[in-house]
């Protein structure tokens, strides 16, 4: 599986988030209580969701089950006017990103073990510390092993 590699602009988006570890994950409980209020999102760029990740510089140097992060469930906007109350807004800063195309369910991590334990140290990239996030659009179907999504891991070129 290889990526298409793309550079994205900066991205408006409004959603809700949640602290949270692998050890201790949350990512059902942040959905369960966006998706009632998605509809209250005016000026969206499209029907699609974005779940975000946001990490520490070092969250990757070693694995850490235990270790936090910062989960998003959001949509893309034009402005952020009209902010309805308990939901937050965050800019997506652009940058290069590696977009992987996925089918499958959303349970089976091993496209990430793929992409960081093989295409990684394969490529002539390096991780960039922005958020990684998955674009779920239409073909997206929670626990379908016929769904599919978009992967954008933050990319930068490998310094020799």
């Amino acid at each position: 599986m290889f990526p298409q590699i793309e550079n994205l602009g900066e991205k408006k988006l409004i959603g809700m988030r949640l602290a949270m570890s692998l050890a201790d994950n949350k990512t059902a409980e942040l959905w369960r209580r966006f998706m009632p209020r998605r509809k209250e999102i005016k000026n969206n760029i499209s029907n699609n969701i974005i779940s975000m990740q946001v990490y520490e510089p070092t969250y990757f140097a070693s694995f850490n089950p235990t270790k936090m992060s910062v989960k998003w469930a959001t949509v893309e906007v034009h402005t952020f006017d009209n902010v309805p109350e308990g939901l937050d807004t965050f800019i997506l800063p652009g940058g290069l990103y590696a977009v992987f195309n996925y089918i499958g369910l959303n349970t089976d991590n091993s496209i990430f073990q793929y992409i960081f334990g093989t295409w990684f140290p394969n490529s002539i990239y390096d991780l960039a510390d922005r958020p990684h996030f998955e674009l779920l659009g239409e073909k997206h179907k929670n626990n379908d092993e016929n769904s599919e999504e978009e992967i954008w891991i933050p990319i930068q070129p490998r310094k020799c």
